[in-house]
């Protein structure tokens, strides 16, 4: 059972585009927007957009003696890079006031010690570690990576290392410390979006369900996708939407399927993975490519497939033969997504782990709020 006290009397503060522990721990956290379009800020309620005006108060904040965890999201090029320079220079949203120039100064403060200690949620599909950020890594107690490659070295590809990491880079003491602060980090389910979950149960109408992008996307939908219209033409009830779908109806749709298909795209991870539980259906995925944390498991909570010809056919007739154990999987898999990927469960996460709570300590969410919408893709 969550234990609230623990974290009551905590002062958190967080710089990012996205408001993870600020939507978890909204009363204890100072938020501060990197976001490149964030024009207005909610001071009242400690959400602040960076600039000129609250910079003193930022600094004051941030390396003030009181706080008990500060939590930084990577920007993904440094402040003078020419794509940050021209996306602020060129920017209609510079005429009418809102000049994001110094958001992106928001991490290089870091590039200094500060006394309390630093987290890193580094969220994008990028399976390394930017060479603008590596200092992060250097400053922080811990790095939570989404897309962390199962050989973690991987991370410093073509940015700490000018290839893939060789034996004599492995075995450096600074290298090592720098692996040590690595955690896996789940995408989870989006913010802003539990509340249009449906709650009760629906009658299954089809075996598979797939809305997302396909062109454009990795190869592994191109070639799962053509393994599906074959399922179709075999009688298997593959339901396909023929346009992007509303958020309550995308949901609805994954309920009413015993199976809900769920590839990799620009990343392993994926909002997908944790939607389709939610709804009450079986997440049917590739198998995985990264180190995860509280992992779907194959076969309790969802279906892996290989990629190679016709693993997809297998792994789908073999569940459909047994609805059965497909509805106590969907069960399994639902309890154990509610329990640790929604959004306050992530940044439950973050939190005890960067403090040396234990886990158990988070196996009951609280309530929060939600600021971002994300999208199907």
């Amino acid at each position: 059972m969550f234990d609230r006290s623990k974290y009551s009397s905590l002062r958190l503060i967080e710089i990012g585009d996205v408001p993870l522990i600020k939507n978890a721990f909204p009363s204890q956290t100072t938020f501060y927007s990197t976001y490149s379009r964030a024009e207005h800020g909610r001071e009242k309620d400690g959400y602040h957009v960076l600039s000129a005006r609250n910079l003193s108060s930022f600094l004051k904040a941030v390396y003030g003696s009181d706080v008990s965890l500060i939590v930084c999201h990577p920007t993904p090029v440094s402040p003078w890079h020419w794509d940050w320079l021209s996306r602020s220079i060129f920017s209609r949203r510079l005429l009418e006031g809102h000049a994001p120039f110094l958001r992106a100064f928001g991490p290089q403060v870091f590039r200094f010690p500060v006394q309390a200690p630093l987290a890193v949620v580094d969220l994008p599909d990028l399976p390394l570690i930017a060479k603008n950020n590596l200092f992060l890594l250097d400053r922080c107690k811990l790095y939570f990576k989404r897309e962390l490659p199962a050989d973690n070295w991987q991370v410093f590809q073509k940015t700490a290392h000018r290839n893939s990491p060789t034996p004599r880079f492995r075995s450096s003491q600074r290298h090592l410390e720098r692996i040590a602060k690595l955690r896996p980090l789940p995408l989870g389910i989006p913010m802003g979006r539990e509340n249009m979950l449906p709650i009760q149960s629906r009658p299954k109408k089809a075996d598979i369900f797939f809305a997302g992008l396909v062109d454009g996307s990795s190869t592994v939908r191109k070639k799962g996708m053509a393994e599906l219209l074959a399922l179709r033409e075999k009688g298997i009830n593959v339901d396909i939407p023929e346009k992007r779908l509303p958020p309550e109806e995308f949901y609805q749709r994954c309920a009413e399927a015993w199976l809900t298909w769920s590839p990799e795209g620009l990343g392993w991870d994926c909002f997908r993975h944790y939607e389709a539980p939610a709804c009450g259906s079986v997440p049917l995925i590739n198998r995985p490519t990264i180190e995860r944390f509280m992992p779907l498991i194959d076969g309790e909570q969802a279906i892996y497939y290989d990629i190679e010809p016709g693993g997809l056919t297998r792994a789908v007739l073999k569940a459909l033969a047994d609805k059965p154990l497909l509805a106590k999987i969907a069960g399994q898999a639902k309890a154990h997504v509610m329990s640790h990927h929604t959004p306050v469960g992530i940044a439950q996460y973050v939190v005890s782990t960067s403090l040396g709570l234990p886990m158990d300590e988070i196996s009951q969410p609280i309530d929060g709020i939600g600021f971002v919408e994300a999208e199907q893709k």
